[in-house]
């Protein structure tokens, strides 16, 4: 039988790339992007994981990679189970070239799914 919504945890996990030089206002700043990116993207096609999930005081985790096609495999990973995937480009500003993928952001979504994606990855 499966789980009602009701009955389910949910999370979203943000993974930030560690080969890109972000000071510790530039990484928060892209997490909060990609925290805000995914939340609107499951809102919009996932009302239900949405409410449930903030309901429940938002849980976010963030991690990290070693390499663009470290977040990459995660991604595709992520996708690949039809779990919500948002993709941070840096608009150029400040500290990285424009266009620089930084993060990426998983749900919210049910903690048993991205825990099939995330679970060997460590906090950042």
């Amino acid at each position: 039988m499966s789980k009602q919504v009701s009955d389910m945890d949910f999370k979203q996990v943000i993974i930030v790339r560690r080969d890109v030089n972000m000071g510790t206002g530039k990484i928060a700043a892209q997490v909060a992007h990609a925290a805000v990116m995914g939340a609107e993207k499951v809102k919009a096609s996932r009302r239900e994981w949405f409410n449930s999930w903030f309901a429940a005081g938002q849980a976010k985790v963030v991690v990290k990679v070693k390499s663009i096609e470290e977040l990459m495999d995660v991604r595709m990973r992520a996708e690949e189970l039809n779990l919500p995937v948002v993709q941070v480009h840096d608009s150029g500003l400040t500290q990285i070239p424009s266009g620089t993928i930084t993060c990426v952001g998983i749900g919210p979504a049910p903690s048993e799914l991205i825990d099939k994606v995330t679970f060997e990855l460590k906090l950042l």
